[in-house]
């Protein structure tokens, strides 16, 4: 929509320069590096038989798949690392600990809608938390992303800060 009304207002040149610029911005901002990390866990929860989510409203199980990445736009100076890549997966397996093989009913009660995504950012607030304590020093993003079937997942991001700043 926006490209068809600059159209009408822009030289031809100008419009092609706008459509390149809009397609190499990917390609343009800076670079980062990423680790990820993989583990997995097993949960039962319902939707508490909310009709929105048909039979998946009643008491079921999901094997969920979670991926983590942590990005950052230097490595460290010392170790040429993102992060420790063994502390990143022992983080990981705490926070996936408090879940797996749990009734997430019994443990958010039934006001909350544990849903993927949901899940995604009590994931990433939990490892947060845990990062915060164990790596200060690490500044960049943290992606979860929680896998409920190799068609669909869910995912939640957001960027640290260094609280030695």
């Amino acid at each position: 929509i926006m490209v068809v009304s600059m159209r009408r207002r822009s030289s031809g040149k100008q419009l092609l320069f706008i459509m390149l610029a809009w397609c190499l911005l990917p390609w343009i901002s800076h670079a980062r590096y990423t680790l990820g990390v993989r583990d997995s866990l097993m949960i039962a929860h319902s939707f508490h038989k909310h009709p929105a989510f048909g039979p998946a409203g009643g008491m079921h199980g999901a094997t969920y798949t979670c991926d983590v990445e942590f990005q950052c736009e230097s490595l460290h100076p010392e170790t040429n690392w993102v992060l420790d890549i063994g502390l990143a997966l022992t983080l990981l397996g705490k926070v996936l600990e408090k879940y797996n093989l749990k009734n997430l009913d019994e443990l958010f009660g039934t006001q909350v809608m544990t849903t993927t995504e949901f899940m995604a950012r009590q994931i990433h607030d939990d490892l947060y938390q845990l990062l915060q304590e164990q790596c200060p020093e690490f500044e960049g993003d943290i992606c979860v992303k929680l896998w409920e079937s190799h068609k669909a997942w869910a995912s939640y991001t957001t960027t640290t800060t260094s609280s030695k700043k």
